[in-house]
């Protein structure tokens, strides 16, 4: 009776082992071929490191083609705006000699929150790229206007450089599309 079940035993486990390891060498060829799909995408960017780097951190970009990587990548802007303009509220209340420049700065990444990222979004998922280009590069615009407005002692440098550099990883990306 023993012999038998070690018997049994031994024939289950093997196609189980194999059944496994087919399992575990199809998960990684499918999460190698979305590494490649990010990785070519991000070729097309002006920063790759950025692009790659901020797709790899989303975890449903593994599973995106490029109109998926777009769309993750105007999220990714939209993140970064809200941070942005949250961040301008709190100084608009810090700093009062430069109320002028942020409230002008606050104004921009409204029309980025409110305007740029929705056509954006819609634009992608309609499958429009042309205006989904045209918001990601308006984002951008804003977020460069915002740090000219202070004539070079802007509190928001790093924050504004973050919303412009992913608002043009973006519109690379859906470049792609057209």
């Amino acid at each position: 009776m023993k012999n038998s079940l070690s018997l049994s035993l031994i024939f289950l486990s093997r196609p189980l082992f194999t059944a496994t390891l087919l399992l575990i060498i199809h998960c990684i060829i499918v999460q190698s071929d979305a590494n490649d799909l990010i990785a070519q995408t991000c070729k097309n960017t002006p920063y790759y490191n950025l692009c790659v780097s901020s797709l790899r951190s989303v975890p449903r970009s593994s599973r995106a083609d490029v109109q998926g990587l777009a769309l993750v990548m105007v999220d990714i802007v939209r993140s970064k705006a809200s941070t942005t303009l949250k961040f301008i509220n709190q100084e608009l209340k810090r700093s009062p000699k430069l109320r002028r420049p942020l409230r002008f700065c606050a104004s921009s990444y409204d029309a980025i929150l409110t305007a740029d990222i929705p056509e954006a979004i819609e634009a992608l998922q309609k499958g429009d790229p042309k205006f989904a280009e045209n918001g990601t590069n308006d984002a951008a615009v804003e977020a460069s206007s915002c740090e000219d407005s202070f004539q070079g002692k802007s509190p928001l440098t790093k924050l504004n450089k973050a919303v412009h550099d992913t608002s043009v990883v973006a519109s690379a990306i859906t470049r792609l599309l057209l």
